[in-house]
């Protein structure tokens, strides 16, 4: 009898089991081969579209600043942090201990210790190297810390959903976004593997009350606490010459709304198309879209990590897919340096989007990510040349490269492509 039992419990547990995995490896929701109808970026309706199918309308009178690198990147932060006066609200998915991490839970908990209020959200899982001593410290500062669908027998089945947003809100008035984490690995100057090659963006006007709602809308679906004060949404008067948006994306709002959001961009370009991206792992339609670029006289470049690169099972997966953009004219390069972790797309040298959104399907539609995206020539010049910057110091694979590679190399990488929903 008891043989029997055994058995109903192993069975149910492996239902369970088979279940949760179906859950986290597969989407529920049907992905869409959208058709698109061609529309430059030069025609008005394509800032509409951008407005009301994905975002909050663009908004004029920001003054962006584009930050390379920890050297540039972590005193800008810091600074802000140290001047905050009545209140700090900080997302991150990657949080670990290290003298950065340190710097940080000082000057957050130095602010929390002066009465500002300090909100602090950190995904359960990219914050699992942080030391619990920080963590302490910053709670016993006043510090209002909570981590993202941490791992609850209840909540099994959306453990592979992340918060992968990069924010940082000061006063409701300054804001910070882009691809970097709170770790030693961006310190420097990319100066070396050790030294990660990043860029992230100083955010002040009226597009920094689109931040805050993108931290707003996760923290109070783990807090349930809504910021309905001045001192989080403060008015916001024009400061520069910037136009744009923060664009925000996570499975319970559709799942397909930052891969939509790429795609239309790809569809505008007229003139040339500059991507920089640490994870590029595209799903078909996205190549498509790429390829019909190419072919239609758009310049299209890319810059991806080279060897240097924290899962090699992405690098792999990446490369599996080539082909049919190398074959149409894209052009590849592989950053040599260093880890290479920017999330930077400029399309016709005046529409710029960055923030911490990959070109992988973890991004389009199992994580929650924000982006600034701005209609600005000058910042699009600027990231521009940080591009061709960086593509002196990156490696361009050609067709035939790609062709050759040695059988056991193609064997990996198609083993790997398999993987390409989860990486």
């Amino acid at each position: 009898m008891w043989q029997i039992g055994l058995t109903v419990v192993v069975t149910a547990a492996a239902t369970l089991f088979l279940s949760i995995l179906k859950r986290n490896l597969f989407s529920a929701e049907r992905k869409l081969d959208y058709q698109l109808h061609s529309l430059r970026l030069s025609d008005p309706t394509f800032e509409r579209c951008m407005a009301h199918l994905l975002g909050p309308p663009l908004v004029d009178g920001n003054r962006i600043t584009s930050l390379l690198n920890g050297d540039q990147i972590f005193p800008a932060m810091l600074a802000a942090i140290r001047s905050a006066k009545s209140t700090i609200t900080f997302e991150t998915y990657i949080y670990w201990s290290g003298k950065i991490g340190r710097e940080f839970a000082d000057a957050l908990a130095e602010r929390a210790r002066a009465g500002v209020r300090v909100h602090v959200l950190l995904d359960w899982i990219g914050s699992n190297k942080l030391d619990p001593d920080a963590l302490a410290e910053l709670k016993q500062a006043g510090v209002r810390v909570e981590r993202y669908r941490p791992l609850r027998w209840y909540s099994l089945s959306k453990m592979n959903s992340r918060t992968h947003r990069k924010i940082l809100v000061i006063d409701g008035r300054i804001g910070f976004i882009g691809g970097v984490g709170i770790a030693d690995q961006w310190s420097g100057h990319a100066q070396s593997p050790e030294h990660w090659r990043d860029s992230h963006f100083q955010v002040e006007g009226p597009v920094v009350a689109h931040l805050q709602a993108a931290f707003a809308d996760n923290w109070m679906k783990t807090r349930a606490e809504v910021f309905n004060h001045p001192d989080y949404f403060p008015e916001l008067e024009a400061v520069g010459a910037n136009r744009a948006q923060v664009f925000k994306s996570s499975p319970r709002e559709g799942g397909d709304s930052a891969r939509l959001m790429f795609l239309l961009s790809i569809a505008a370009a007229e003139m040339r198309i500059l991507i920089a991206n640490s994870y590029f792992v595209p799903d078909s339609r996205t190549i498509d879209a790429l390829v019909a670029a190419s072919k239609r006289d758009v310049q299209v470049e890319i810059i991806v990590p080279g060897r240097h690169i924290d899962t090699k099972t992405t690098r792999r997966a990446s490369r599996s897919l080539w082909g049919p953009l190398l074959a149409a004219g894209v052009a590849i390069y592989e950053y040599q340096p260093t880890m290479y972790h920017c999330k930077v797309m400029v399309v016709d040298d005046c529409w710029v989007s960055v923030g911490s959104t990959n070109f992988d399907n973890r991004s389009f539609r199992l994580n929650d990510e924000a982006n600034l995206n701005a209609f600005d020539t000058t910042l699009a010049e600027e990231q521009a040349r940080a591009f061709e910057k960086d593509k002196r110091a990156s490696r361009m694979i050609t067709l035939e490269q790609w062709e050759r590679r040695p059988w056991s190399e193609k064997a990996i990488e198609r083993l790997a492509g398999l993987l390409r929903s989860q990486v």
